[in-house]
Formats: structure tokens, sequence, C-alpha cells
């Protein structure tokens, strides 16, 4: 599986931040999912008020015996750019002769340069299925596993298995249903309100920008 992802729009893009943001003062609430991880940082599990409103149409639209997960929600400026910066190192580390511009988007695979990363803004999503007992699904590769480390298959439309490949299909279409857009470089990456929301959908302006927790 190629890991350039050249036929996508990834959050490096200078059209991502072209997109004008008129916020829309909603607050951060709790985004009423069960954790993946139990011992996750519980401001991590807030998300604006429009994005939970979305997460429960999304439930409910998944077939019997699937429930979503949360992984992360909202995350602060600052472990933002603790994460673009160490997996930058490891895509310069990994590519010695490319130059910063590609470094930048080989790096935005993975994760969004701090000023428009959805997560900030509280208009993100990581998520996963589960199953009636908590336990979690298979959907062909671990969530937040990076391009190297699941050799292409984070990618959402990456060949997996049949059986993850209908845990996809049932994940995207309840995510789509609610009107989230995803990151096609992760198929765990959700969003609703965000400057990438707002230029794949054609909005004028996104909803929400960086907020405060």
């Amino acid at each position: 599986m190629p890991l350039t992802c050249d036929d996508v729009v990834l959050l490096h893009d200078p059209r991502v931040a072209a997109v004008p943001v008129l916020e829309s003062g909603d607050p951060l609430v709790d985004a009423r999912l069960p954790r993946l991880h139990a011992t996750a940082d519980p401001l991590g599990a807030r998300v604006r008020a429009p994005v939970a409103r979305r997460l429960a149409l999304a439930r409910a639209a998944l077939p019997p015996g699937l429930h979503l997960a949360l992984a992360q929600g909202w995350r602060s400026p600052a472990e933002q750019a603790a994460i673009v910066a160490g997996y930058r190192a490891r895509v310069r580390a990994d590519h010695p002769a490319a130059s910063d511009a590609e470094v930048d988007r080989l790096t935005s695979r993975y994760v969004a340069p701090v000023d428009v990363a959805p997560h900030v803004a509280g208009a993100a999503v990581d998520v996963t299925l589960v199953d009636d007992a908590g336990t979690e699904l298979d959907l062909g590769c671990p969530l937040d596993a990076t391009p190297e480390e699941s050799d292409g298959r984070c990618f959402t439309d990456a060949p997996v298995p049949p059986a993850a490949r209908a845990l996809r299909t049932a994940l995207s279409d309840a995510m789509r249903a609610a009107g989230f857009v995803n990151y096609p470089t992760e198929w765990w990456h959700w969003s609703f309100g965000d400057r990438y929301w707002a230029l794949l959908t054609g909005s004028p302006a996104a909803l929400h920008g960086p907020v405060a927790a």
C-alpha cells in the first residue's frame, strides 16, 4: 500500500488553512461515549456540543451489536504540538533527502498542524467499534497506527480482510449519515464543523476554531 496518499486532501494543504472560521461559541461537552482506554485523560472525552449530538445520531445508526467507543475528542494545543514534533522527527529520519515541505506533507498524513487541527477545535473524534460486551473489534489495524506501522492499512479505503472491511463500512455509513467527514488516512478520525470539514463539504466557513479546555 503506498504511504504517500497523493490522491487525497491532507491537512497541511493551504486550502485548509485558507478556510475562515466563524466561531460558533458552542461549548465543550461530554461526548457520552464509552472510552476505549479507561485511564485516558477525561478532558479528551469532551467535544463541541453539535459534535456530541451527531455522535448520538451515529450511535443510533449502527447495526445491532455494534457500538461506538471513543479514543480521543478534544486535544490541547500543547499535546497536538508534541505529537506533530515526534512524528515529524520520525518522518525526517525515514526521508533524509526530502524537503521540509515534503516532510510536512508526509507528517500531515497522521497528525494535523496545530493551527488547523480538528481535535484542538473540539470538532474531531477518534472512534472505533466495540461489541455488546465492550470488546474492541478488529477494523484492520490498531487505532492510531501510523502509515508505517500499519503498512498503509490505516488509510480508510486500504485493502483489509472482509470482516474488517464490513466493520469499516458500518462505521463510515453511520458517521457520514450523522454529518461527519473522514480524514482518509485514518479510518478512525471523523470531524464536524472544523476547517477540513468546511473544505470538503463546500461550507463557506468553519464553525469551530481552537478552543481552550
